[in-house]
């Protein structure tokens, strides 16, 4: 594991599974809004999560350095978990 390219890869995989984990929000949220409602909490600890995970990939552990393969695996699950918790509740 100690080769670059391997973990580059890794990382590309990484992100597009956690994009492709909160796209499938999708299904609940057409659920939520034609009435059949799903929990609303798992949808929010997740878009807490994705919040939080941004916020480091922006600034990092030195404030400075952004990773941006964190920030864009992240963002969708900002959105789509708010999509679902807000479609729950309502």
């Amino acid at each position: 594991m100690n080769d670059k390219k391997s973990l580059i890869l890794i990382g590309r995989i990484a992100s597009v599974m956690s994009v492709l984990m909160y796209v499938s929000y999708i299904p609940q949220i057409f659920d939520n809004l034609s009435g059949q409602s799903g929990d609303p909490i798992q949808p929010f600890v997740a878009m807490l999560n994705c919040i939080f995970w941004t916020i480091h990939g922006l600034y990092g552990t030195d404030g400075r350095t952004r990773d941006m393969p964190i920030v864009i695996a992240n963002v969708p699950g900002i959105i789509f978990g708010f999509a679902a918790f807000i479609t729950a509740i309502i």
